[in-house]
């Protein structure tokens, strides 16, 4: 297995990723997750290397899998969040990261703001990787990728349909690397949650190149008819908890039952990022089916983990 690190150093949307960088790491996070399951849990690639975890926001997988795949690639692990350091008591940014660029290899950061992660990556001088901001998730959108292309067998040409909030940081994530691979995504919901028109520009290059299509429409039944995988996450994100009713209200129609398989078609999977608001977004007879692949998901996060920390350290 190559692990010849990519001359990109950070992590902070997968925009910044050519299609080919995105199938490699895919690539390497299948060969991870095969010597995983012959007993090579400790590979040591990275061993003596140090990876800084900042979280401003809580986490299950997100945190866990990075910890995980950095102490079985053999690196150190600190974590930290904002109050423990002095970024807590008003340190700029840009003053902290410059310190800890002199003593860790790398770090990753999970923030309210993207815009902590592109001054982190203009000030660091070490790889910046997205555990999370407002604006994307690309780990997540990594591991559903794996996960679609084992579930499916395929890479390119999947339609799946994201019901919800469309403009939320797993489906603009989503929309980027459909972009690249050559999906068609299709965002369903209310008009008021749609991507913005922003990002939309920002992929029409790759949607080009790779025959890709973003669709939008608030019909529920339009949206998800014969569609490979149909997603969901929670109508109420981190950060957006004063909007709750609102967001309950708005949302309410778009709930994913069986209802809503059965209309996308016998071969439809199930998908959620997690964690799942039960008897909200999605019915709990759906995410305990045997259409349901979450729990893959979820496992896949560590792996295109381990992937993503070896290209950008080796």
């Amino acid at each position: 297995m190559s692990l010849r690190s990519f001359k990109r150093r950070h992590l902070l949307t997968l925009l910044d990723y050519a299609p080919s960088e995105i199938v490699r790491i895919l690539e390497v996070s299948r060969e991870m997750k095969r010597l995983y399951y012959a007993g090579m849990r400790s590979l040591d690639v990275l061993r003596g290397r140090t990876l800084m975890l900042i979280f401003e926001k809580p986490s299950t997988r997100t945190r866990v899998s990075l910890e995980v795949a950095a102490l079985e690639l053999g690196m150190n692990v600190i974590y930290s969040n904002p109050s423990e350091l002095q970024l807590g008591r008003g340190e700029p940014i840009k003053d902290t990261i410059r310190v800890l660029s002199r003593y860790v290899d790398a770090v990753a950061a999970r923030v309210f703001r993207h815009e902590s992660l592109e001054e982190m990556a203009r000030y660091g001088t070490i790889p910046i990787i997205n555990a999370l901001s407002d604006k994307y998730h690309p780990l997540q959108a990594l591991a559903d990728a794996l996960t679609i292309w084992e579930i499916k067998g395929k890479l390119k040409d999947v339609k799946l349909a994201f019901i919800g909030d469309g403009n939320c940081n797993v489906a603009r994530s989503l929309i980027v690397i459909g972009a690249k691979l050559g999906w068609e995504v299709r965002i369903v919901g209310p008009r008021r949650y749609w991507p913005d028109e922003k990002l939309l520009k920002e992929v029409q290059e790759d949607l080009k190149r790779s025959g890709g299509n973003i669709v939008m429409t608030e019909d529920l039944e339009h949206g998800v008819k014969n569609v490979d995988v149909v997603y969901t996450d929670v109508w109420v994100s981190m950060g957006f908890e004063s909007e709750t009713e609102q967001r309950i209200r708005e949302l309410g129609k778009y709930q994913v039952n069986m209802n809503v398989m059965k209309i996308a078609g016998d071969d439809a999977v199930f998908m959620h990022c997690l964690p799942a608001k039960r008897g909200q977004e999605v019915t709990d007879d759906v995410l305990e089916s045997s259409r349901s692949v979450v729990w893959d998901q979820a496992e896949n996060r560590l792996h295109t983990a381990k992937a993503v920390l070896a290209l950008l350290l080796s």
